[in-house]
Order: C-alpha cells, then structure tokens, then sequence
C-alpha cells in the first residue's frame, strides 16, 4: 500500500505540471484538486497547507509543500520514503 496523496493545482502552472511529473515518475496515483477557478478548493488549501502559492502537495494529510520542495525532498533521498508510507485510514 502507498501514501495517499493529493495535490492542488491551478492551470497554465509550470510547477503544478513539474510536481505532477515528478509524482508521475514515481508511479504515485495522486488527487488532483483544480483549485485555481474554485475559490471553496483555495480557500481549503490555504486553510490545509498555509500556502497560498500552487501546487500544494499533501502526503498522508500532511502537507510537503509545493513544487520546490517536493523536488527538494527527493533530491534528500526522503520523497520515496514518504511516498511508501501506507495510506491514512
């Protein structure tokens, strides 16, 4: 079993679309909540994550932050190890 993950995005994004590849490449299914035209979604995701940028990326409910720092995690060596955390019930 993986993670759960979920992820905010808006369109015509440069990092939402980096985010979603990197996820991708991983072989991590992933929500997608199109939050840029949904004024309810953006306020849930500031509200969730604290940020107001997109993407925000939330494994396990918890959220990693957005693009940069998802890149970042994995660079750490620490993405796949969030990534391979059984799903939240």
């Amino acid at each position: 079993m993986t993670a759960r993950v979920e992820i905010y995005t808006t369109e015509f994004c440069g990092y939402c679309t980096r985010a979603k590849a990197l996820l991708a490449s991983k072989g991590v299914a992933f929500e997608e909540y199109k939050a840029g035209g949904n004024a309810e979604q953006k306020r849930e995701m500031i509200q969730r994550s604290g940020g107001y940028t997109f993407p925000q990326v939330f494994i396990n409910g918890r959220s990693v932050g957005g693009s940069d720092d998802i890149h970042d995690l994995d660079r750490q060596g620490r993405l796949d190890a969030l990534l391979a955390e059984p799903a939240a019930a």
